[in-house]
């Protein structure tokens, strides 16, 4: 989603994206005023099972990158273009 901090999404969901987004591009913000502001919304057990999710998943694709692995779909040269322009 473009931009849903300013969307219609429920504070829940947009937590979790900005939980998401703070995990995968800025780790360092990771600490006790986020995690105060996410127990309004989700349970401990919850916030873990979100973060391992989100880091396993990131890893395995990076580690799929990083051997060359390609779905059988793939088009020499296409790409999927972003419907946002990267923070990063």
């Amino acid at each position: 989603m473009r931009d849903y901090e300013n969307s219609d999404l429920p504070d829940r969901v947009k937590m979790a994206l900005r939980f998401a987004d703070i995990i995968l591009t800025d780790p360092q913000k990771l600490g006790e005023p986020l995690f105060k502001r996410m127990k309004e919304h989700f349970t401990e057990e919850q916030i873990i099972d979100m973060g391992m999710g989100i880091g396993f998943l990131h890893g395995m694709q990076r580690f799929i990158e990083s051997m060359g692995i390609v779905p059988e779909s793939y088009d020499e040269g296409a790409y999927c273009e972003l419907p946002f322009e990267s923070r990063l």
